[in-house]
């Protein structure tokens, strides 16, 4: 028997009733619900003119059955609409006989006995409408219990009593993989607390987010349905819910719903980024308009994490032309495509070039500055990676140092009013050569600094989701089942996002007067070892091993944003101090670097990283073969 049953529920799981059934067990409901008014309301089954009275009645019933489709819905999925449906097609005959029984009042020209009275219309369209909805819930429980494939279940405390919240349950309630049994709701609202909510209690957060309550209930997963949550509070509710590992998601702002509508499926995980954010910050964007609008502007690095940023903030400042420069053909094509054919960019595209090219090709560079003379340069272009320079001296200082003094001198030679140098923590107190060549970058535009053409640095740490920041690894390695690789236990570093940083630079490129640096609020530096914790409880898999490595060549455990002898003065802005460096002579930098780059055509690594010594003497290796340089 019960081998029977399985079968016949494997047969028609993914069946639908027949239309025609639907419709039959709609007229069966009527049937009864006309028996049990007439009952009611005392009326004897015997008159002559009861057939006139049912016949009238079926009649009508089934023409507004199929009118209104009552029949045509799926009873499994009946909803609201369904509902409104039955609401409608047992109004539309009993709204017909109560007109009949209105005129016939006056006129007479029927017996009253073939005509409902208005008592009998009222009792009628109460059962039918009752009878008819418990007929699909019926229906429906019995598929969701028998038919239904059984699909895994999760409990789950939406944070937030709001409209996000009660969407987010909604969705929740109608995912087709997942069962979804929403225990709770958690709101700050002390007004909402104690309330029910779609059937379940809005609680404190302590009631809720505490050992107890997670063990008893059987509590898997938290929500956040506050789209607007400030950092600062997610972060607390994130960091509370790993502790009691809950997995946790967060629905998202509503511009990001696709199509203005929502579904489960756009719940998402929360990601270390948004563990990492701060408050953001607010920049004064006249100043940018006033410096950027109606002019020539080059990015160079464009295609790069920062520079493509850079790009699509400057577009809304609706400058004359953007002339957007990199080496990378891929990720310019890229970029341009996007730029090209996305919201708000598209409609800009008559300001906007796309320039292959190196910047350490003096000949390639002096082509561009002729052709569209730049009166304002935002040098992003650079070697980042640590180990790679470290591997490979005589690229970085080709690149990062002399194709920054080609950008430099032609930003003089061809009269741009500004030239934005994008540096790093790295090149303070150098520990290895990518960091000092963005010193000696640093260094070299500072003795470029005139009045006609100013020239600014800015300086900040790591960003969140930069091509080859430890994130994007991190993530690479938990998809591959891990291990999450680490240099240091004790390893330390500066995050910022993409936007922050990028604003930063059009910031202090619109601030700047000329031989500046300027240092951002990092906040509180973030240790790797327990971000990859936390990568790892977010991701839910909790036997993921984080090995450590060692210190890779040039790497230290902390990054600084100033060297020990400079100090900082604050700016109009509390999150941009400006940097009291020591300034070189432009004599002295010519010297020296035009003795470096004798030193390049040796192909000699070791005589490189030795002169790079003098002209910076902070630069100390560690964990590298040049520390043997330092011993001498």
């Amino acid at each position: 028997m019960n081998k029977l049953f399985y079968l016949l529920v494997k047969r028609f799981r993914h069946s639908t009733v027949p239309r025609w059934v639907v419709m039959g067990m709609d007229i069966i409901i009527f049937a009864v619900a006309f028996v049990l008014t007439e009952l009611f309301c005392g009326i004897s089954f015997s008159s002559r003119f009861m057939i006139n009275k049912v016949v009238i009645l079926l009649l009508l019933s089934f023409f507004s059955f199929i009118i209104c489709g009552t029949y045509r819905s799926i009873i499994r999925h009946t909803g609201m609409h369904d509902m409104n449906r039955i609401f409608m097609a047992n109004l539309f005959p009993l709204l017909v006989m109560g007109v009949v029984a209105f005129v016939n009042n006056n006129v007479h020209f029927i017996n009253s006995e073939s005509i409902l009275s208005y008592h009998e219309m009222v009792m009628l369209y109460s059962l039918m409408c009752v009878m008819m909805i418990l007929s699909r819930l019926f229906c429906q429980r019995i598929y969701n219990d028998y038919f239904k494939r059984k699909r895994p279940s999760y409990n789950v405390v939406i944070y937030g009593a709001g409209a996000a919240g009660v969407i987010a349950k909604n969705a929740l309630s109608q995912d087709l993989h997942y069962e979804y049994q929403v225990l709770a709701f958690i709101d700050d609202d002390k007004a909402k607390v104690g309330q029910v909510l779609g059937g379940a209690p809005v609680m404190k957060n302590r009631d809720v987010l505490n050992a107890d309550y997670i063990s008893r209930k059987k509590v898997q997963q938290l929500i956040i349905a506050i789209p607007t949550i400030r950092s600062i509070h997610k972060q607390a509710i994130v960091n509370k819910c790993l502790e009691l590992g809950l997995t946790v998601k967060s629905v998202p702002h509503i511009n990001n719903w696709i199509n203005d509508s929502f579904t489960s499926n756009e719940i998402q995980d929360i990601k270390i980024e948004d563990l990492l954010e701060r408050e953001s910050i607010k920049l004064d964007n006249i100043n940018v308009i006033r410096e950027v609008v109606d002019k020539t502007v080059m990015v160079t690095g464009a295609a790069g994490s920062i520079g493509s940023e850079i790009c699509r903030q400057l577009i809304q400042f609706k400058p004359k032309k953007i002339v957007m420069l990199d080496q990378a053909e891929s990720p310019m094509y890229d970029l341009q495509f996007e730029l090209k054919n996305n919201e708000p960019y598209k409609h800009h595209v008559d300001c906007m070039e796309f320039i292959i090219a190196n910047v350490k090709d003096k000949a390639r560079m002096e082509e561009v500055f002729e052709q569209f003379r730049p009166q304002i340069v935002y040098h992003a272009a650079a070697y980042k990676h640590v180990p790679f320079m470290e591997e490979n001296p005589y690229e970085a200082v080709f690149v990062n140092v002399f194709g920054t003094k080609n950008l430099a001198d032609l930003a003089v030679k061809y009269g741009a009013s500004k030239f934005v140098m994008i540096s790093t923590d790295k090149a303070v107190n150098p520990t290895n050569v990518m960091g000092t060549t963005k010193r000696m970058a640093e260094i070299y535009t500072q003795s470029r600094n005139s009045e006609k053409t100013q020239f600014i640095t800015t300086r900040f740490g790591n960003v969140l989701g930069s091509n080859g920041s430890v994130i994007p690894l991190f993530k690479k390695q938990l998809a591959a089942g891990g291990p999450l690789t680490v240099t240091h236990r004790d390893i330390i570093r500066y995050f910022m996002t993409i936007p922050e940083a990028c604003n930063l630079v059009l910031e202090a490129g619109a601030m700047g007067q000329g031989g500046d640096i300027f240092v951002f609020d990092m906040g509180k530096p973030i240790k790797i070892y327990d971000m990859a914790k936390k990568m790892i409880q977010l991701s839910g898999k909790r036997n993921i091993e984080i090995k450590e490595v060692g210190l890779r060549p040039g790497e230290k455990l902390y990054e600084e944003l100033l060297a020990t002898k400079e100090n900082t003065i604050p700016t109009y802005h509390p999150k941009i101090m400006h940097a009291q460096v020591r300034r070189y002579e432009p004599v002295e930098v010519d010297r020296k670097y035009e003795e470096l780059h004798g030193i390049l055509a040796t192909l000699d690594d070791m005589k490189i990283v030795e002169k790079m010594k003098e002209i910076v003497p902070e630069f100390v290796s560690n964990n590298s073969v040049y520390c043997q340089l330092d011993k001498k």
